[in-house]
């Protein structure tokens, strides 16, 4: 006899798998009901939870079957907290992907896991568990809350869906959908009326904040989209003058001649700027710029306050006030450690350039990184045995 594959679609499928899920949580949740009744097992603060008080009276505190129900508890727990790190980052990404959570939240990490949503729920569940000192009966209000209005939500939307595209079928899940939305919605206000002054307000006071906190990045996106939109799609290339190009030296070195050198290659107006805190140095400094063979201007600012942005930032604003239309490079010289651990010990100060300059307007950061052995090479190259 052949084989012949189901020829149902998938969505079928998944209404079928969905629908006997639905049967399987209701029958345990009566029948775990029913027991709980029958056996008159009432909530403990502290000690045994209703499901272990449950499985003791039915099979024995010492018995097998009791400690494998106990497992099958931890494990069925275990799934439901997967299932939040598994949900929650793919409804982020959606969120971010229609503009209503930052842009981040679509990363995919290296296991195809949207790593900035997984990050984002662990961060929070962990400051959760700290603020409420991990004390279940403190957490279950806002569980209950946000469980239940999300069923209420889910169902509202079924019931609109249904009434909006009359799909076959909607004579019936319309209404199964409505007394879910009902049900769902009246459990809701009774747990957040009667549990209100136990956590349950965190819920009711965020989800407003939520809301209006993503209808803002949202337009946020929505203003930087039309700013950064083309008026029409042949607009041709801006044309941009000659940029006066400024780097930022310490002294002469071969990593500022390499500096030096790729910012030649941008533009034709290229000056150094040496801030210095003792008259000695900056003469010294002068000297022997002097006596090199760089062709490139060099300016010296003095700074009696031993700092260095800000006189740097006070020369970029005067080169900027008596040509405003022309773009600022400055061109910072970075050394490349070999080890981790010496970045602390390095590059600080371009750090510190980098931030005051990425706000300024009208002025672009570059960096040319110091490598060792390809900085050799590169002079060698270049400039040969006068380096």
């Amino acid at each position: 006899m052949a084989y012949r594959p189901s020829r149902r679609p998938k969505a079928q499928n998944a209404r079928i798998t969905l629908a006997w899920m639905g049967i399987i949580l209701g029958t345990l949740f009566l029948g775990i009901s029913f027991l709980a009744v029958q056996f008159a097992i009432i909530p403990e603060h502290e000690g045994e939870t209703v499901i272990s008080q449950l499985g003791r009276i039915a099979f024995g505190s010492d018995s097998l079957p009791y400690y494998a129900f106990q497992l099958s508890t931890t494990l069925i727990l275990v799934l439901a907290a997967n299932t939040s790190f598994s949900d929650f980052p793919r409804l982020s990404y959606f969120l971010a992907r229609d503009h209503f959570l930052p842009h981040q939240f679509q990363y995919r990490g290296d296991r195809l896991g949207f790593s900035t949503g997984i990050i984002a729920l662990g961060v929070l569940s962990g400051i959760l568990v700290i603020i409420f000192h991990a004390d279940t009966h403190a957490l279950i209000p806002l569980y209950a809350v946000g469980v239940f209005l999300s069923f209420t939500l889910s169902q509202s939307s079924m019931v609109v869906r249904w009434w909006r595209r009359r799909e076959r079928g909607w004579q019936f899940g319309m209404p199964i959908n409505a007394l879910g939305a009902l049900t769902t919605g009246l459990v809701t206000i009774i747990v957040a009326s009667t549990k209100f002054i136990h956590g349950a307000w965190m819920v009711i006071v965020l989800l407003p904040v939520i809301v209006l906190i993503m209808r803002a990045i949202n337009a946020h996106y929505v203003r930087v989209a039309d700013q950064l939109a083309l008026s029409s799609s042949d607009e041709p290339l801006p044309t941009i003058p000659e940029p006066l190009v400024i780097v930022p030296i310490p002294g002469i070195n071969r990593a500022v001649m390499r500096t030096l050198a790729v910012a030649r290659t941008l533009s034709a107006h290229v000056t150094a700027v040496h801030v210095f805190d003792e008259p000695e140095e900056g003469e010294m400094l002068r000297l022997r710029w002097s006596q090199s063979k760089i062709d490139i201007p060099l300016v010296l600012v003095e700074n009696p306050f031993r700092s260095l942005t800000s006189p740097l930032l006070i020369y970029i604003e005067s080169v900027q006030h008596r040509e405003p239309d022309r773009p600022i490079v400055v061109v910072l010289s970075e050394y490349v450690p070999r080890r981790p651990w010496e970045y602390l010990l390095h590059n600080q100060s371009a750090l510190r350039l980098k931030g005051e300059l990425f706000f300024r307007p009208n002025t672009v950061v570059m960096d040319v990184p110091y490598h060792h052995r390809g900085v050799d090479l590169f002079l060698r190259r270049t400039c040969g045995s006068n380096c």
